[in-house]
């Protein structure tokens, strides 16, 4: 250095060290408070936590990394030039749960309601681009207004730069949205094209066109709730998968979910040491089926007698409740469970429960996560409305997804397992490995009473009692055909087994299979019956 130059902290008009640090605390602070001190209150007083809270409470203590906290929208209309705030309405960035990493957003609806702006896109696509490249799951945290209007199409084309990551990281990565406040419009797709759906009771809610809208043009009067709200959503559309009565149940049931699945798609399911024994024997499912056929039983208490520790961790509890899916461990091996449920329409095969099934069976598929099936089903519902709604192209979803689905596959046949129904629910035929039956199965075209009818109608119509004769025909078609036998006979079960030993034969076959490979032929994609 020659004589006379100045060192850079002589330099007139420059800052120290300390002071640069004193700056990037101030403007840190001020990224964490969001909209504020007071709309942080309002936050409160609806019972909603804020958007940092929220991680705080998802991720494991002290793993979040937060990307992206200087953010700031690029808008100088209507405004917007004088609504500077860091962040710009959403926390981004990773951490961990039960110690595997994770990626999260959470929308901010302290700051411009959460609303969607270009660099509030860019944000949530960095975060999702990270997710893919380093196979990680991403939990999005909605709590949105929907689009930034003053940035008009600009906001428009950021949603569909989400939902083209969606669509790109579906069977890749688990994608989980929990719905935490508002979610109307176009933001609502995101949500639906990801893996599971969670929504809060009273707080949360989603629709595409908002009540003020459909009382102006359709003159329907409702309210927020009774459109868009979590049970109506858990209930009847069946867009949701979860209904949490409040924001820390909802983050509670996220981390649970999270334990029985894998991180990515080229990763086995997570295991725990079991503390069950892998041989239990459970007596009481010698008794659980009714003698009288048409006498229901709660399959779910069948499931809990089987899996590890009666753990049982349901999806989509409200929604087509004739059918049952959802997670549990076998040896403390995650799997997905698939169920009919004779307590609800008898369990038969009808629009949303086929839906409800598929999109759960290819899940598991994606993420190499076993597939259990509990067969008690008499067939597929029939009816005017069922017909031309599309029973057959909604039941050929499922139909489609097992036979897709090349992860370990074990059935297990309960009572009824009747006509075109019987095929569907992952039998031998499409490519089940692994097909069970207890003693009380019933493998046929059709129940007794019906195949009596066409069978031996001529006869019935001669009878001098045909009442007597037909109950007659009905035994002697019971004792024949009511049984697993003749599927056994033909290879169609590879086992009739006590169902006191349903868990052990489940935990062996599962070793079994462990090692299981198994392909489609090369193309594209298949054409899913949608």
């Amino acid at each position: 250095m020659t004589t006379g130059e100045r060192t850079p902290k002589d330099t007139p008009g420059s800052k120290t060290t300390r002071e640069k640090l004193e700056e990037l605390h101030r403007l840190k602070e001020a990224a964490m408070l969001g909209g504020g001190v007071k709309r942080i209150e309002v936050q409160h007083k609806k019972g909603k936590l804020t958007a940092r809270e929220r991680i705080d409470l998802l991720l494991d203590p002290g793993t979040f990394n937060e990307l992206d906290m200087f953010v700031t929208h690029r808008s100088t209309d209507f405004g917007l030039e004088e609504q500077i705030i860091p962040g710009d309405g959403v926390v981004t960035g990773y951490g961990q749960i039960d110690g595997r990493l994770v990626y999260v957003f959470s929308q901010d609806f302290t700051v411009f309601g959460g609303s969607l702006s270009e660099a509030h896109s860019e944000k949530i696509c960095k975060i999702m681009d990270h997710a893919m490249k380093n196979g990680a799951p991403v939990i999005g945290l909605n709590d949105s207004g929907g689009a930034r209007i003053q940035e008009g199409v600009v906001s428009l084309g950021a949603y569909a730069d989400i939902f083209l990551r969606n669509t790109l990281a579906s069977g890749v990565v688990p994608q989980i949205s929990a719905i935490m406040g508002p979610c109307a419009g176009g933001a609502v797709y995101s949500p639906a094209i990801t893996d599971f759906i969670f929504m809060v009771e009273q707080t949360s809610y989603m629709f595409v066109t908002g009540p003020n809208v459909l009382k102006t043009v359709t003159h329907e009067d409702v309210t927020f709730e009774e459109l868009g709200g979590a049970m109506v959503h858990n209930s009847k559309s069946g867009v949701a998968h979860f209904s949490c009565p409040g924001e820390p149940d909802c983050i509670r049931m996220i981390r649970q979910l999270m334990s029985y699945i894998p991180s990515n798609n080229l990763e086995d399911t997570p295991r725990v040491t079991p503390k069950d024994s892998p041989t239990r024997a459970e007596e009481s499912l010698n008794s659980i089926i009714p003698d009288n056929p048409n006498k229901p039983y709660d399959i779910k208490t069948v499931i809990t007698y089987i899996v590890d520790d009666a753990e049982f961790f349901e999806v989509q509890e409200y929604f087509a409740t004739n059918i049952v899916i959802g997670f549990a461990r076998l040896n403390g091996r995650s799997v997905g469970i698939v169920a009919q449920q004779p307590g609800a329409l008898a369990g038969v095969l009808d629009i949303n429960s086929s839906d409800k099934a598929a999109r759960f069976v290819r899940f598991c598929d994606c993420f190499n996560i076993p597939i259990i099936t509990f067969v008690d089903v008499p067939g597929f519902l029939p009816g005017l409305g069922q017909e031309h709604n599309g029973i057959i192209r909604h039941g050929a979803k499922l139909l489609y997804a097992y036979c897709e689905a090349t992860v370990p596959k074990i059935t297990v046949i309960t009572r009824k397992a009747y006509g075109g129904a019987y095929d569907v629910m992952n039998s031998k035929h499409v490519r089940g490995d692994l097909n069970y039956a207890w003693p009380t199965a019933e493998i046929a075209v059709m129940g007794a009473e019906g195949a009596v009818n066409i069978l031996f109608k001529d006869e019935l119509d001669k009878a001098a009692d045909p009442e007597l004769r037909r109950k007659e025909l009905i035994a002697e078609y019971t004792e024949k055909f009511a049984n697993p036998y003749i599927a056994a006979a033909r290879g169609y079960v590879d086992e009739v087994i006590e169902p006191r030993f349903t868990r052990a034969k489940l935990i062996t076959g599962l070793e079994m299979l462990k090692n299981k490979r198994d392909t489609n032929p090369p193309k594209k994609h298949g054409n899913v019956p949608l």
